[in-house]
């Protein structure tokens, strides 16, 4: 058994954002959702991207909670089974996840007599992703540095679809979305989290990088998981067989050999439960640096941007052409520390377009700036010539409101703590500042991390994780 009592639920989730498939469905987040009145009508228009056309996708039968298989393509993902031997040292043992640009696998080392995260990533993808990591970690330490993760191993596999870039690092237990299935943080531990995550944002920009990704399920969970003293039979009898489909082409035809026969479901959480978890717990790290990018050496446009919608800058919008900086990881930063306080995101794409997010913007942040809202023809759906809310729409709430509705009410719900009225008021200023509508108003991270809030209430009970170590 895979310890079904304990998983099940997390195996709806995975290590890293799909550009392929939308997430299986989630009851308690749905009925969430429904609290800020998301309208449930149409997917994101980015849910299914991919290498091949938009036709391809329907070669194959859906398979819920895995890649697109028509990912699987030149230029596209390594087909990959369990219990393959990748380099001719890594045993392929379970799924840990999958994204837009590559699957990760948990892996058994032979030469290392260790577990390992195992990242193959997408054919011919320039290894960009190990060049910012060992950037970071051959940089001098500092507050912030043993939370990104560290490569044990990096290589090249030659596969059907093309030369893949390959990397290992230490499993995590899960990431911080799949802790969300399973309810809320407690309070200390959701403040320490916070103010670790905000710790890691400041040293990757003081290396000069944007992270470019940051959202839960690139927030690793480190936990005090230790493998290594199982073989592969006892992990199976800890942890269950993995979770396999049979790929079948719609046509009734065999899948070609560059596509798998089989694709395998995400082993999920394999650690405690969002409400379980303590101080001691409160160690995370920040992963998946495969949209990282050094703005003084290069450039990286608003309409280049990947992070999924829900956390994505505005400018990406209203200056395609424009180049990013790091206070796009303020505004990513800012919803992600929204969500690690009430596990639900502020601002939801699931099953709206585009548009709907910015309306859920507008309703929530105010105004955008003149010259943007010149820019958004599609606004008139649903605001008046005055700039008022149409008619007959659901209205999002105002953030303050937002925060009541959304976080404390559901913290309540939980029989967790809730936050008093000062720290509320702090949290919500913060996200104020955070989630301004231009760039070059939003406070750098060393600012952040000087706000009222992360001062007096997440620092001191980050301070009393470290201790813990």
């Amino acid at each position: 058994m895979r310890a079904i009592s304990r998983y099940l639920n997390s195996r709806a989730s995975t290590l890293l954002s799909s550009r392929f498939a939308p997430r299986k469905f989630d009851f308690y987040r749905a009925e969430r959702l429904v609290c800020r009145g998301r309208k449930w009508g149409q997917i994101s228009s980015t849910a299914f991207s991919s290498f091949s056309t938009t036709s391809d996708i329907f070669d194959y039968k859906l398979i819920d909670d895995a890649e697109n298989i028509s990912g699987y393509t030149q230029g596209g993902y390594h087909p990959i089974q369990i219990a393959d031997v990748i380099h001719n040292r890594y045993t392929v043992v379970d799924k840990l996840g999958y994204g837009g640009w590559s699957t990760v696998w948990l892996a058994h080392d032979h030469r290392g007599k260790e577990y390992v995260a195992l990242k193959v990533g997408v054919a011919d993808a320039l290894p960009q992703e190990v060049k910012v990591l060992r950037a970071l970690a051959t940089s001098v330490a500092g507050p912030g540095s043993e939370a990104i993760p560290r490569i044990l191993d990096d290589f090249r596999i030659e596969g059907p679809n093309g030369s893949h870039p390959c990397y290992t690092t230490s499993p995590a237990v899960c990431n911080l979305r799949e802790s969300s299935f399973n309810r809320l943080i407690p309070i200390d531990v959701a403040r320490a989290m916070a103010y670790k995550l905000t710790l890691a944002v400041a040293y990757v920009h003081s290396r000069g990088y944007v992270h470019g990704d940051i959202h839960l399920r690139n927030v690793l969970v480190r936990g005090r998981l230790d493998l290594n003293h199982l073989s592969i039979a006892q992990f199976r009898d800890e942890y269950g067989e993995p979770y396999t489909h049979p790929v079948e082409r719609v046509d009734g035809h065999s899948p070609p050999p560059w596509v798998p026969s089989t694709v395998t479901e995400p082993i999920g959480n394999m650690g405690k439960r969002a409400y379980e978890y303590t101080i001691h717990d409160a160690h995370v790290l920040l992963g998946d640096f495969g949209e990282s990018y050094a703005p003084a050496e290069e450039q990286r446009r608003g309409k280049d941007c990947h992070t999924p919608l829900d956390f994505r800058p505005p400018e990406t919008y209203f200056e395609p052409c424009a180049p990013l900086t790091f206070s796009a990881d303020i505004w990513s930063l800012a919803t992600a520390i929204w969500d690690i306080l009430g596990m639900q995101a502020l601002f939801s794409s699931a099953f709206c377009t585009d548009q709907e997010v910015l309306c859920q913007l507008v309703d929530t942040l105010g105004p955008l700036p003149i010259d943007w809202l010149k820019r958004w023809d599609d606004g008139m759906q649903f605001f008046d010539e005055k700039g008022e809310p149409k008619t007959g729409r659901y209205i999002s709430p105002k953030i303050d409101e937002a925060f009541e509705e959304c976080v404390q009410h559901y913290r309540r719900k939980d029989g967790v703590d809730v936050f008093c009225p000062d720290e509320s008021a702090a949290i919500i200023e913060m996200m104020r500042q955070m989630l301004r509508y231009q760039p070059g108003e939003r406070p750098t991270i060393d600012q952040v991390l000087r706000l009222e809030w992360m001062e007096k209430w997440a620092y001191p009970d980050y301070m009393r994780a470290q201790r813990m170590v």
